[in-house]
């Protein structure tokens, strides 16, 4: 993997990325050649109308982005690929249509941008049918070497079995555990040289995966291992970096402490995104305003009880506060106010209620909070008192969440579903500490666009 902006990106998903951005540029050129050689007139050089096939490129592959079309899926199936390809290029086209109203002079005409999509579809189906396997197969994933044969070691072995997985286990060693459970693992003790057996296999990484660190770790093994050329890496940080989540069964506190991350020199990008999230959550509200009165309208048909609802949640710093919400349950949902998990298919949600929540309708009404600036566009998910209460009692690090204000949409919520037990939120947690520990404007853009994606696929929502 490679790392942008302190977020993890692998490298098939960045090659890919670079040859969309190529073939979309080509296939706008195309459309515009083609079109201007039917009616005769001169084809200028491309440099004179590079603004509009930028413009072009870059709101197909936002687009692309935006419905995951990189993600692993896209890799593994071309059907999977093809769908999320053709949502991309409506939803392209969508936008660059009102990208040309507001701004004409990057504006194609209607005949180049049709001949344009035409080509730029058929060329991006081309290029995952041609190398979808490739980049998803071993060519570019890493191949390591683990350091332990106990459940630690298991657990990357279990991560490189999954489809799309980044990494190859080219070995275990076993360094001595009284309990192994990994099979075929050499024992260290078989091993003369620990750095000439993982230049022989070939690898490009070893992971310690020790149960017990306290006097055993392998420094000597360590310190030539990395003086070949090949890295080394904590169990830590190597699942931190291949899951996008910070593990929870295997960091301490001292990793917490002495990893990167956590920077304070963030004034710029703390600028940068309250000026966003107040200027967006303006407009949202004045854009949406029709769309949340005819929602109330139509609660207020359903079922008896107020359209909107207050409910105390924890922000930052475990500051309270209330967050408006267009109400998707019963009045009665909750007897004398105390708190109760949503279930699967839960009994209290009304109809109406149902639909809102799978298309976040029911958020809405938040971007007050966001606009007051006690809450973000992204960042952890408030939760309700009593919930973290009982939360910080039974996970580790639960408190560190607070620590980033509270946010609508989160990286916890595009890469877990919506959760109801305590190993959810340990779940939902592990993304959010790690969104705490890496944030970066881009980190939020991606979570911005990934959004979308979760709107147009709903997944979970509850």
């Amino acid at each position: 993997m490679i790392r942008l902006f302190k977020h993890y990106v692998p490298h098939a998903v960045l090659l890919l990325g670079l040859v969309d951005a190529v073939l979309l540029m080509a296939a706008a050129e195309l459309g515009w050649v083609i079109r201007a050689r039917q009616i005769g007139m001169l084809v200028e050089p491309t440099v004179t109308r590079l603004p509009q096939l930028i413009a072009f490129a870059a709101a197909l592959q936002i687009a692309l982005v935006a419905v995951g079309a990189y993600g692993v899926a896209s890799f593994l199936s071309l059907r999977f690929a093809a769908a999320r390809l053709a949502v991309a290029i409506l939803l392209g086209v969508s936008c660059l249509s009102i990208l040309f109203f507001l701004v004409p002079p990057l504006a194609l005409w209607r005949s180049n941008l049709a001949y344009a999509t035409l080509i730029a579809a058929a060329l991006l189906v081309v290029v995952r049918a041609l190398l979808g396997r490739a980049l998803g197969g071993d060519t570019f994933k890493r191949r390591i070497i683990v350091l332990g044969a106990g459940r630690r070691a298991a657990r990357i072995g279990a991560l490189a079995s999954q489809p799309g997985a980044n990494v190859i286990v080219a070995g275990y060693v076993a360094m001595g555990e009284p309990n192994p459970v990994v099979r075929g693992a050499v024992p260290r003790d078989a091993i003369p040289n620990l750095a000439a057996h993982v230049v022989d296999h070939n690898a490009g990484e070893v992971v310690l995966a020790l149960e017990e660190r306290r006097n055993a770790l392998p420094l000597k093994d360590l310190l030539r291992v990395r003086t070949t050329g090949v890295s080394v890496s904590e169990i830590s940080s190597f699942l931190e970096r291949e899951t996008g989540r910070i593990d929870l069964h295997s960091v301490n506190p001292s990793w917490l402490i002495f990893s990167d991350g956590f920077a304070s020199g963030r004034m710029l990008s703390s600028v940068f995104k309250r000026g966003f999230d107040v200027t967006v959550s303006l407009l949202l509200l004045i854009v949406t305003l029709p769309v949340i009165l005819v929602t109330a309208v139509a609660i207020k048909l359903e079922s008896r009880g107020p359209a909107f609802y207050r409910q105390r949640r924890v922000g930052l710093y475990n500051q309270g506060f209330d967050i408006v919400k267009l109400r998707s349950m019963r009045q009665d949902a909750e007897v004398a106010g105390q708190a109760v998990w949503a279930e699967r298919d839960d009994p209290r949600i009304t109809r109406i209620g149902r639909f809102i929540r799978k298309v976040r309708i029911d958020e809405l009404p938040q971007t007050w909070s966001v606009l007051k600036g006690e809450m973000s566009f992204v960042g952890p998910r408030p939760e309700r008192p009593q919930f973290v209460e009982q939360l910080e009692q039974q996970l580790p690090y639960y408190a560190e969440r607070h620590m980033v204000k509270p946010g609508i949409t989160g990286w916890a919520q595009i890469n877990y579903p919506y959760g109801a037990s305590i190993e959810d939120a340990r779940h939902k947690l592990e993304y959010d500490l790690y969104y705490a520990k890496n944030y970066s404007p881009f980190l939020d853009l991606l979570i911005l666009l990934q959004t979308l994606r979760v709107v147009l696929f709903p997944s979970g929502a509850r």
